[in-house]
Order: structure tokens, then C-alpha cells, then sequence
């Protein structure tokens, strides 16, 4: 093998590396904000527990998206789930803020960069879209922290969500999603 074609491969398992911490990261979102949610519920904080499920599903969004790309590099995803860290419901939307403000302003961006150094476009893409719906769960953790204990007894809110990208909204007034234009008529509603 000469060096050019190793510095093609080196570069290519950097974004697989990448992609398969992404794929872990999202599988583990997944199950700490279906946890969250639970111990919301049991607090009576019905709306944030159905911010978490929302956002839970789309983890699992992020987590399918990414898995794709990984099959797509001839790889299997991997994923090695921890046992969720639940506290109070206040400490579990600081967790959850920290994770989503990480995600888009430290992680997803370097990701991004060595996608594009690699020509990694559908890796680029993963990202991309993961980025932007992590930008949306912080601003929606933020509020509802800000707002938590006019949230104690609410009632469970519907979210909508996009089936593929994630896209995470509680206003209906939408005709295409604003991360990937998928017709809101094709988004999950979520309790």
C-alpha cells in the first residue's frame, strides 16, 4: 500500500471512529432521557417528562442516522449503553443541557471538520442534521429549568418529531421541518 492510499485509510478510520462515538453517544441520550422521563413523571413534572421522551426519540433518530453511515464505511455500529444516572428532575435537565450544549458546540463541530478533511459527505450530513436538533434540545431543556416549577402538575405536552432527523418541536405550525423539510404531516406525535 503506498502513502497516499494510508493517509485515505487513516483519514477514513478517523470519521468511523468519529461516527461510532457519535452512534454510542446518542444510543446512551436515548436511554438516560427515557430514564429522565420516568423520574419525571414520578416528580409530577408531566411536561418535562414528555420533553424527554421526545428527545429521546430523537437520539434514537441520530443513533439510526449514524448507524447508516457506519454500514454505509462497511462497519457494524457498536454501541456500549451505561446504566442511565437518574437524580431529581432538575439535576437531570442540567445533565441533559450540558450533554445537548457539548454535542453542538464542541462535539458535532469537530466531528464535522474531519468529515469534510476526509470527504466524508454523508458522515458531513449526519452531523450536520444531529447538530442542529441538539441546538433545539438545549434551548428546550434551557426553558423548561427556567420554568420548572411552573411545570409541577402541568399536564403531558405533545411533541412533534421528525422521523428523520429528529427535528423536536411543541408548536404545530409548521409545513416542512426546519433541519431536513420533511412534511410535518409525516412527524411523530410524542407524549
Amino acid at each position: 500500500m503506498d502513502s497516499t492510499q494510508n493517509a485515505a485509510n487513516t483519514a477514513s478510520v478517523s470519521t468511523l471512529e468519529n461516527l461510532q462515538a457519535a452512534f454510542n453517544g446518542e444510543s446512551n441520550a436515548h436511554a438516560s432521557y427515557l430514564a429522565f422521563a420516568t423520574k419525571a413523571d414520578a416528580e409530577g413534572f408531566a411536561p418535562v417528562a414528555s420533553l424527554f421522551r421526545a428527545a429521546a426519540r430523537a437520539e434514537e433518530r441520530h443513533a439510526r442516522n449514524h448507524a447508516e453511515v457506519i454500514r454505509k464505511l462497511g462497519a457494524t455500529p457498536v454501541a456500549i449503553i451505561a446504566p442511565p444516572d437518574v437524580k431529581t428532575t432538575r439535576e437531570n435537565l442540567q445533565t441533559a443541557i450540558q450533554g445537548e450544549t457539548y454535542e453542538r458546540d464542541v462535539m458535532y463541530p469537530n466531528f464535522i471538520a474531519k468529515a469534510k478533511q476526509d470527504g466524508q459527505t454523508d458522515a458531513v450530513n449526519t452531523f450536520q442534521m444531529a447538530q442542529e436538533v441538539e441546538a433545539e434540545h438545549a434551548q428546550l431543556y434551557t426553558a423548561a429549568l427556567k420554568n420548572l416549577e411552573s411545570l409541577r402538575g402541568g399536564k403531558p405536552v405533545v411533541y412533534y418529531v421528525c422521523p428523520y432527523c429528529g427535528s423536536t418541536t411543541a408548536d404545530p405550525n409548521f409545513d416542512l421541518c426546519p433541519v431536513c423539510s420533511t412534511p410535518q404531516e409525516e412527524f411523530e406525535e410524542i407524549w
